[in-house]
């Protein structure tokens, strides 16, 4: 995968946001605790290479000539709990089902996201062009995360105390491939309101890639993301809450999810990037009263709205909630006319106090 132009530096995404790491690495228990350090200083290295590699990265001339595909190509490879990536290839597009449980997961989940695109959106590929998706599975012991690095995706096993494998869930292997789609639209920059419209860019995208999948209305969806990847011994149920920030888990270990609702619980910090992971659950929550409020598929209406922006060229890359927000409104207008839409819209920012005029 090469990265977009127009001075554009790819940024390294985890899935699991460094202060649950963080939380996690203080633990009692060196079961708990190692393999959270280890994972710590896993993607303090890759983030130092994703930082080097981008500054001495040259593009290369954009595909024009050739038609642009309307079927995925993926190939999968195997890292056996070693870092050097890709690692072994161990299953390529059209390849029958390996006898490896996460490198089938894995393909499925890269060939929803593109059929998502695709079908509902008429996008080959997360840049356009059709361009190939590459995944690693089995990357490194017991580790706790699953990034996207600009050009490519990985997943851990976890360490079976707290994680489970990477790719059980459908909607982290979209979120992760989503922040590929920013990179090559929007490309939102990594840090403060910005950095958490990226996320939450990519948590509305591995949601609808979940209801998508699995045919449910906005109204069924869980709106979780990363449900079914805590272990049994974890009090909670995923990562975070679309639905209700806040309330995604509260363990004696991970402590309580501390993602805000709204503006009025908005938090100032240095860490991870200015809150990234955290005030992301302020636009998540604006996307999912929407969705709500449209009912039917979420991928039709609010996805369409969200789409729209992203693509439509006039997102600042260091946009702030608000310009994001007022956005969305024109989007909804343009695509729908004075309706249903702007209205649930204008309600939807509102709820989460971020102003749209």
């Amino acid at each position: 995968m090469q990265p977009r132009t127009n001075g554009f530096q790819p940024v390294f995404c985890t899935i699991v946001p460094p202060h649950v790491l963080d939380k996690l690495s203080q633990a009692d228990d060196p079961l708990l605790a190692g393999p959270a350090r280890r994972t710590l200083e896993a993607d303090g290295a890759r983030r130092h290479h994703r930082q080097v590699t981008a500054l001495a990265w040259a593009p290369h001339p954009p595909r024009t000539a050739d038609p642009v595909p309307t079927k995925p190509h993926r190939t999968l490879y195997d890292c056996r709990h070693g870092t050097d990536l890709p690692g072994r290839k161990v299953r390529d597009e059209g390849d029958d089902p390996t006898g490896d449980a996460s490198v089938n997961r894995a393909y499925a989940g890269l060939g929803a996201t593109f059929e998502l695109l695709l079908a509902e959106y008429g996008r080959s590929s997360i840049d356009g062009k059709g361009l190939p998706l590459i995944g690693s599975v089995h990357y490194d012991e017991k580790y706790n995360n699953a990034f996207f690095d600009g050009e490519q995706m990985v997943f851990g096993d976890g360490d079976g105390e707290i994680f489970l494998d990477f790719t059980v869930a459908i909607d982290v292997i979209a979120h992760e491939l989503a922040h590929g789609l920013t990179q090559y639209t929007a490309n939102l920059t990594y840090q403060g309101q910005s950095g958490a419209l990226n996320e939450s860019v990519s948590d509305v995208f591995g949601s609808l890639v979940k209801q998508y999948s699995l045919g449910q209305s906005a109204e069924q969806g869980d709106w979780l993301i990363g449900a079914g990847l805590l272990a049994p011994r974890v009090s909670g149920v995923a990562l975070r809450s679309m639905k209700a920030p806040g309330t995604a888990y509260d363990d004696d270990v991970l402590g309580k999810d501390p993602q805000p609702a709204s503006m009025d619980d908005y938090i100032e910090t240095d860490e991870d990037n200015g809150g990234v992971h955290l005030n992301s659950g302020i636009p998540n929550r604006a996307f999912y009263l929407l969705a709500t409020a449209l009912g039917g598929n979420a991928w039709e209406r609010a996805g369409r709205i969200w789409f729209d922006v992203l693509t439509g060229g006039e997102l600042a890359q260091n946009a702030d909630f608000a310009a994001f927000a007022r956005l969305t409104v024109a989007a909804a207008r343009s695509r729908f006319g004075e309706g249903d839409e702007v209205e649930a819209v204008l309600k939807a920012w509102s709820e989460v106090g971020v102003p749209t005029r």
